[in-house]
C-alpha cells in the first residue's frame, strides 16, 4: 500500500478547512485517513498561524516511505519539526491568542453590561403557555356558546309547554 501525506478538505462553502492526513493513495480526497497529522486553516488572518503540524508523526511517516503532496511538502518545510518558519509561527499564535482573548473579554463585558434578555428556552416556555391559555379560552368560549344554545332550546320547549302544546 502506498501512503501519501495530503490534505483532506472539510469546512463549508466559502469557509475551507483542511486536515493533513496520512492516506492510502487510492482513497478519495475526503475519504478515510490512516492518521491525522495536523490542520491547515487558510482563513486564519495570521499567515504563520494557519498550519499546525505534528512534526514527530510526520517524520515517522516520511521515514517509512510516505510521499507528501506538493502543498503538504511546502507546509512540512515551513512548519514541520525542523521548519524554517517555527519562530514566526509561535509569535503569530501568541498574537492570535491575544487577539482572541481581547475579543472574548470585550464580548463578556458587553454581555454583562447589557440588560438580561430571555433565553430561547424561556421564550419557548412563554409561547407554550400563551398557546395553552389561548386554547383554554377557546374551549371556554365554545362551552359558553354550547350552554347558550342549550338554554335557548330549553326556553323554547318550556314556552311551548306553557302555551299548551297546540298552537
Amino acid at each position: 500500500m502506498a501512503v501519501r501525506i495530503r490534505l483532506k478538505k472539510l469546512g463549508r462553502k466559502g469557509r475551507p478547512f483542511f486536515r493533513v492526513c496520512a492516506m492510502d493513495q487510492r482513497s478519495p480526497r475526503d475519504g478515510r485517513a490512516i492518521e491525522e497529522l495536523g490542520i491547515y486553516d487558510p482563513m486564519v488572518p495570521e499567515t504563520d498561524a494557519r498550519a499546525i503540524l505534528k512534526g514527530d508523526r510526520i517524520n515517522y511517516w516520511l521515514s517509512v516511505g510516505a510521499v507528501p503532496s506538493p502543498k503538504v511538502a511546502v507546509l512540512i518545510k515551513k512548519y514541520g519539526s525542523n521548519g524554517s518558519h517555527l519562530p514566526a509561527q509561535s509569535d503569530a499564535l501568541a498574537r492570535l491568542g491575544a487577539r482572541r482573548m481581547r475579543a472574548i473579554s470585550r464580548a463578556t463585558e458587553a454581555a454583562q453590561a447589557a440588560p438580561r434578555g430571555k433565553t430561547p428556552a424561556e421564550l419557548a416556555a412563554a409561547a407554550k403557555a400563551a398557546a395553552e391559555a389561548a386554547a383554554a379560552a377557546a374551549a371556554a368560549a365554545a362551552a359558553a356558546e354550547t350552554a347558550a344554545a342549550a338554554t335557548e332550546v330549553v326556553e323554547a320547549s318550556v314556552t311551548e309547554e306553557a302555551s299548551g302544546g297546540d298552537a
